[in-house]
């Protein structure tokens, strides 16, 4: 029987790096927070044994359906977690309906891998405990864990380290993806030349407050998550769709908007539905953003990770 789980994307609400570990990765200091915007995962116990992976939906065709895909190294971890209990595993049917751009900043290879956890976990009858499912995500991806917990979190080290923090009051909040993407290592590179990633070094750069950010969320107040928002990335990579965005986005008066995680993908937090309306409906009209208008989404903060039930799109 399929099983299907909704598998939400994320913004970054602040974004820091603190310094890089030895072996080359970086040390972040993060606020995320989950949204409504989300891929459909679908699992189900299939014969003969091994994995199979189908994407339907938005961009699915540029994407790899193979074992270099984030869904497909969590279903393989899962397997192996499975027969180090003893048992012999199904073979693995996974199909993702996406809704979620690449290379955006939103995590939606993360969501998926995070998806098949959770959903594989409960086909299983829920036989690994949380901490289990969110090692076996650390080892497919720093953001991962944080989809598997979903909701809000603030996230430290290489990003697997989280903090769950109070549920994000209701809001809007309007995302904006331009048809150019940015890579992960393009971004750290940027980082890299504008600061130098070390604790001792001096940066021109505006850094987030994170701890008051925190505070704000624990208080429970939007207005001060709106002043809050700041992404060292957004101003490494300095693009110019992001400044193109963010103009177009100040015009209908956000609590704050930013671009989330390495980027392409822009925010903004409304207080109010109408204005976040406005908002989207102008964005989709900006043609003149180079590659045309900007993929539109208008969402609400995500409680939870990966949600059941989700209905399956492909089954009609």
């Amino acid at each position: 029987m399929p099983l299907s789980v909704a598998a939400p994307a994320k913004i970054n609400l602040s974004l820091d790096i603190t310094g890089t570990r030895d072996d080359g990765y970086h040390l972040v200091d993060t606020v995320m927070q989950a949204v409504s915007l989300c891929d459909t995962v679908t699992v189900w116990e299939a014969d003969p044994p091994g994995i199979s992976l189908e994407l339907t939906g938005a961009g699915a065709d540029t994407l790899p359906a193979d074992d270099t895909n984030t869904a497909w190294k969590a279903a393989a971890l899962f397997r192996e977690a499975v027969k180090k209990r003893g048992m012999e595993p199904a073979g693995i049917g996974i199909r993702i309906h996406k809704r979620i751009p690449f290379a955006a900043g939103l995590a939606g290879g993360s969501a998926d891998a995070a998806g098949v956890l959770a959903a594989l976990n409960r086909l299983y009858g829920s036989l690994l405990e949380e901490e289990e499912l969110a090692d076996l995500g650390g080892r497919v991806g720093a953001d991962v864990p944080f989809c598997l917990l979903g909701g809000t979190a603030q996230a430290t080290g290489i990003g697997t380290i989280l903090t769950p923090l109070p549920d994000l009051p209701d809001c809007d909040i309007v995302i904006a993806k331009p048809a150019g993407g940015v890579s992960t290592a393009q971004a750290y590179q940027a980082v890299d030349r504008a600061f130098g990633c070390t604790e001792e070094t001096e940066t021109p750069l505006h850094r987030p407050r994170t701890s008051v950010l925190v505070d704000a969320v624990c208080s429970g107040s939007l207005l001060q998550v709106g002043r809050e928002l700041c992404n060292v990335f957004e101003q490494a990579l300095r693009l110019p769709e992001t400044e193109m965005l963010k103009r177009e986005m100040n015009r209908f008066h956000p609590l704050g908007c930013l671009m989330t995680g390495s980027g392409s993908a822009v925010f903004a937090l409304f207080a109010h539905r109408t204005d976040a309306e406005k908002c989207a409906e102008a964005l989709r009209l900006m043609k003149a953003l180079p590659g045309g208008a900007p993929a539109v989404f208008l969402c609400r903060p995500f409680r939870g990770g990966p949600a059941t039930p989700a209905r399956d799109p492909s089954l009609g």
